[in-house]
């Protein structure tokens, strides 16, 4: 399979204000878990090889469901952003264990802890991605590598090694922290502050007073 997005992203990440609904911390938290875990146990269960065609700019989530796949073939336009740092939550889609695995331990805490997002040429270099070719031949290029896939019989791997059921257990663990930090005073504050930068004051304000009245609302979790 070759997945690619509509241009100019290859995908602008979750909306993370338009998810997170205002409902019963222990549901919402629980709500986080399960949709978190299946998003990347889609990946992981997936029966054939997947090729990423990276379009453009990728953030979050589909980078670490990218890293997850075959392989990734990139544009000469994406880059790499998981800013799980400065959201104020920890790394998500196996990525905790998984990218200093695929890319070695200084490139992934560049990445995690850092905030570097790489260029297509840079994400190459470091293993994230198998190619980097022109923006126009992007398609052309990716169907050509998915047509050797398949002439070769090639199976499906996960780039550096892991196993699909340890992955598994990876992403629930992470899940389960990543639904912890959804509701902790760091991610609601960031989360306000990122609104109001936008100009979406309405938002930011739904976000401070949720963080403000955390005291009362945790008891319920």
């Amino acid at each position: 399979m070759v997945l690619t997005g509509a241009d100019p992203y290859y995908c602008a990440g979750v909306n993370l204000s338009a998810t997170i609904r205002p409902m019963h911390p222990k549901k919402l938290h629980g709500m986080i878990v399960t949709k978190n875990q299946e998003v990347f146990d889609t990946f992981l269960d997936f029966p054939k090889p997947i090729l990423i065609a990276a379009n453009g700019p990728a953030i979050g989530a589909c980078v670490t469901s990218a890293s997850l796949c075959d392989g990734i073939i990139a544009s000469e336009k994406a880059t790499f952003n998981v800013p799980f740092a400065t959201l104020g939550i920890p790394p998500e889609g196996c990525s905790s264990v998984h990218f200093e695995r695929m890319l070695g331990k200084d490139a992934a805490l560049k990445m995690l802890d850092d905030g570097w997002k790489p260029t297509a040429d840079e994400a190459k270099t470091v293993g994230l991605v198998v190619d980097v070719v022109p923006h126009d031949q992007l398609m052309e290029k990716a169907q050509a590598l998915a047509e050797q896939w398949v002439a070769e019989g090639r199976k499906k791997t996960i780039p550096g090694g892991g196993d699909v059921a340890e992955y598994k257990a990876v992403n629930a663990q992470e899940s389960i922290a990543l639904a912890d930090a959804f509701l902790s005073v760091p991610f609601l504050q960031a989360q306000s502050n990122f609104l109001k930068s936008k100009g979406k004051t309405q938002m930011a304000a739904v976000f401070w007073l949720v963080k403000t009245l955390r005291p009362l609302w945790s008891k319920l979790l």
